[in-house]
């Protein structure tokens, strides 16, 4: 796991660092904070402190009201002395600056050092991304544009912008990159890191045994965990495939599409599923590392690349196959829209009208994948199970019924009559739901905006592998 330094300056998109830090710790990186004094304006220091469980960084100066602002130099005297810019520049593996202002920009490229962040920039000699965030026209101003090259040419991966309407209301490019993008970023930026390191170390017997930092500085006593006086350790060499397919050696199960229920010959009772979210969470699932078995309904989309593929149409059939593959699944995601019904009795022969003004069917219930599933769970807590609710009333209450009473670890809720959240978009509006942590009957609840499913999907993988961790 890697040590990340997270700068963030002043910007609206400062509440996407909160997503960075949380997913960065919980996938099982150490995660440390630095905030300019306009960035606190946006995020208070102990937000980032709660998420990563590290010190947020707001200053440089020991003993300044902002250092003690937390209280962790009365539970530890020494740490206002023994940590500081140069120590942090020394014990990063990489640094990100997420949200990177305008005015950021123009300090680091100018190589000023006059706050915390940009003396932690100037010390700091490793990868490095800046994830630009302001109005569109500030973006393009010829001036931000040549502070940008000055930029990559002293190193920093630029992760652009993207295009929308900004929070001032213009609309344009300026937008911070997503979340999902930045963590993709700063997995290429450290497998560089862990190659460099591993080339070097094959000439110099003193580069082994350090982790993918390539500046070869093992990590200070106190980091490690040692006590006062304690000789410094280093860590373990990382595994670069860790960091980037969290998921290698792990089998996932993922259901998608609807399944088709028949009549008689001709007809069946189905719904208005596509298979696009299923399909995404399979392939991100194959992205990240993981032997992937798609259990899916009739759909008119192509396999994922590196994913098994049982494809099924009744709920019956899908139970089947589940049932066949859950045991051996470490994560388990339905996505599929089952039928909750079919009818007691398939007619051998096409239902004729012939004059008839109405028909009568009989609807029994078909299997609870999903509850089935739910009630065997390895023992040893082992598997995640998520699954997925389509609502259109009541959404928070209907979704957190389920979340309990199917036994999963999330739910990811969606309204279908939200924009940009029913069947067939490309897009998706969800409403993530995990137990509570110390009351089990009311379950945390997370909003997320609007993103392409693609982006959705290697989100979701991405907080169930840290959850499997």
């Amino acid at each position: 796991m890697a040590h990340i330094l997270l700068g963030v300056t002043g910007s609206i998109a400062a509440f996407k660092s909160c997503h960075l830090a949380s997913d960065w710790t919980k996938a099982g990186h150490t995660v440390r904070v630095v905030e300019t004094a306009a960035a606190e304006r946006f995020v208070t220091p102990l937000t980032f402190t709660s998420l990563t469980g590290e010190r947020t960084r707001t200053t440089m100066f020991p003993g300044s009201p902002a250092s003690d602002a937390l209280g962790d130099v009365a539970a530890n005297p020494t740490a206002r002395e023994t940590i500081n810019h140069v120590r942090d520049a020394a014990w990063a593996d990489v640094l990100v600056v997420a949200p990177a202002s305008a005015d950021a920009i123009a300090r680091i490229a100018a190589g000023l050092a006059d706050d915390t962040l940009t003396s932690t920039i100037l010390a700091y000699e490793g990868p490095k991304a800046l994830c630009p965030a302001m109005n569109v026209h500030m973006y393009d101003n010829p001036a931000t544009q040549r502070n940008l090259r000055v930029c990559r040419e002293l190193g920093w991966r630029i992760v652009e912008p993207g295009e929308g309407s900004l929070a001032c209301g213009d609309v344009g490019r300026g937008r911070m990159s997503e979340p999902v993008e930045i963590e993709r970023v700063v997995e290429e930026l450290l497998r560089g890191a862990a190659h460099k390191a591993e080339t070097d170390g094959a000439d110099d017997d003193t580069t082994q045994g350090i982790a993918i930092r390539a500046k070869g500085e093992a990590a200070p006593a106190e980091d490690a965990g040692a006590g006062a006086g304690a000789a410094a350790t280093s860590r373990e060499p990382a595994d670069p495939a860790t960091a980037s397919q969290p998921l290698r050696g792990l089998n996932v199960l993922v259901t998608a599409g609807p399944t088709q229920e028949p009549l008689d010959p001709v007809r069946y009772l189905t719904n208005h599923s596509t298979g696009k979210m299923g399909y995404a969470l399979a392939a991100s699932a194959a992205e990240l590392g993981a032997h992937v078995t798609l259990v899916s309904g009739p759909v008119a989309l192509a396999a994922p690349d590196g994913v098994d593929v049982v494809h099924v149409t009744t709920a019956q059939d899908m139970f089947e196959a589940v049932s066949d593959a859950f045991a051996a699944a470490d994560i388990t995601v339905m996505a599929a829209a089952v039928g909750d019904f079919r009818v007691e009795e398939v007619s051998p022969e096409k239902i004729k009208k012939e004059g008839r003004e109405s028909i009568t069917l009989r609807l029994v219930s078909n299997p609870d994948i999903l509850a089935w599933a739910g009630g065997r769970k390895r023992d040893d807590g082992s598997q995640v199970l998520c699954g997925f609710a389509m609502e259109t009333e009541n959404l928070i209450r209907n979704a957190a019924r389920k979340l309990a009473s199917k036994h999963c670890d999330m739910l990811v809720a969606n309204n279908l009559r939200e924009e940009g959240a029913g069947f067939a978009t490309d897009t998706n509006v969800v409403t993530v739901l995990t137990p509570g942590t110390s009351d089990l009957s009311t379950p945390q609840i997370e909003r997320w905006s609007k993103m392409d499913k693609t982006v959705l999907a290697k989100r979701l993988m991405l907080r169930l592998a840290a959850m499997r961790g």
